[in-house]
């Protein structure tokens, strides 16, 4: 027998009889379909017109000296010519013949020396051909790490992980040449191998020592999880990966770790404002008393101890890691817009979870825009985005539950 759903769909059909059909007001038919059209358009847009800039400031050679990479590529020059890689006046010298000057201040790298392995290959390099060669091997890490968070999930028929292409703090690192997708690389081969192939996992963290500032509470619930779960492959793949960081940039320079204690303690770093909740909170209280600006990643560690200590039982790295990053991203003692790209695996486990995506592209818009037309990257304006991931991360398990109707994470 027949049935009104039987009967082939009229595209004349009006609004209201559908509108009655699923139970909401014609108003509230048309806004539920043009909306999520409207911030998608949007997203696309202005995403779109931030890879068109990304492109434009890889290419062109005379932009070279205003990128992040720059610092890295001088670096990686004077180690390899046995010199202080972390000496201002060296550094400006490169970075001044790379075009960098004017008002532009020379930028030193302050990664610790742990990460000049990643950047040696660029001082046998111009400084152009290094930035088209660095820019393109950042695009392949982010789409290996995207393919690798796809399947992490599940493999799901949606496209949804196509998202990390457009995030903004992604967009930024590739513009800047920043190296969190680095880091962000290292967290996803983390997360893909601890269970099969726990020494590999291992080694894959020493990249997120390149800004291990960023990894402080997933620290130390990793450290209780190895000694919860026995799984002391993981501690010695880290271990020799960490050995051999540190050694290979001795082989040019046995001082470098000096050098680079004394860069830490003379470049004034205590002065200069960045855009994150530590800064903020020291800044507003007293910008001499660095102990403030730690506070917060002390306070995320704690929590960390009692997250762990409730969840060690039934502990999952693409679940309770997801809010473990957020948390950690948002406590970091310092860190940049562009060092939110390490948030895309929780991000998109998230989404695939049932978070609201039109909302997530909402937010992602907004950091979009006020990062081309609006804001300083030093503006403390720039910190709200670590806090929305979050809140977006959470509010569907506001009331105990979450959008699948499944227990809460916290």
């Amino acid at each position: 027998m027949a049935t009104q759903f039987d009967r082939p769909c009229n595209a004349t059909e009006p609004i209201a009889t559908l509108a009655s059909a699923i139970g909401v007001t014609p108003t509230q038919a048309v806004f539920r379909g043009f909306a999520p059209r409207l911030i998608l358009c949007i997203f696309v847009v202005v995403s779109g017109m931030t890879a068109v800039w990304v492109l434009s400031t890889t290419l062109r050679g005379t932009a070279v000296g205003t990128r992040d990479f720059v610092s890295y590529w001088a670096a990686a020059k004077l180690l390899l010519h046995g010199a202080n890689p972390y000496s201002a006046s060296a550094v400006a010298a490169l970075e001044s013949a790379a075009g960098r000057g004017g008002e532009n201040l020379s930028l030193i790298m302050r990664n610790p020396p742990t990460a000049l392995f990643v950047v040696i290959p660029l001082g046998w390099m111009s400084a152009r051909v290094g930035s088209i060669l660095w820019s393109l091997v950042l695009i392949v890490c982010l789409g290996g790490s995207l393919r690798m968070i796809w399947r992490i999930n599940g493999s799901p028929a949606t496209p949804h992980y196509l998202f990390g292409y457009l995030f903004a703090p992604a967009l930024a690192g590739l513009g800047t040449g920043q190296t969190g997708i680095f880091a962000l690389l290292g967290l996803v081969l983390f997360l893909r191998l601890h269970h099969s192939k726990p020494l590999l996992a291992g080694i894959a963290l020493s990249l997120c020592a390149l800004k291990p500032h960023l990894f402080l509470p997933f620290a130390v619930a990793l450290f209780a999880w190895i000694a919860t779960r026995k799984a002391y492959s993981i501690l010695a793949g880290a271990a020799l990966a960490m050995g051999v960081c540190c050694a290979i940039p001795l082989f040019w320079d046995r001082s470098v770790w000096s050098q680079y204690v004394r860069m830490a303690q003379t470049s004034g770093i205590k002065n200069e404002f960045m855009p994150d909740l530590s800064t903020i909170l020291r800044f507003a209280i007293d910008r001499d008393a660095m102990w403030l600006q730690f506070l917060p990643a002390a306070a995320a560690c704690m929590w960390t101890l009692w997250y762990f200590h409730r969840h060690r039982v039934d502990w999952d790295w693409k679940t309770h890691g997801s809010l473990l990053m957020l948390v950690s991203v948002l406590a970091a003692p310092y860190s940049w817009f562009s060092d939110q790209v390490i948030l895309l695996p929780a991000l998109l486990y998230g989404i695939y979870s049932g978070r609201s995506l039109v909302a997530l592209l909402a937010l992602t818009s907004a950091t979009v825009i006020e990062m081309l037309f609006a804001v300083s990257l030093h503006s403390p304006l720039h910190c709200w985005p670590a806090v929305a991931w979050l809140v977006w991360y959470l509010w569907p398990t506001r009331d105990g539950r979450n959008s699948e109707g499944l227990p809460a994470m916290a």
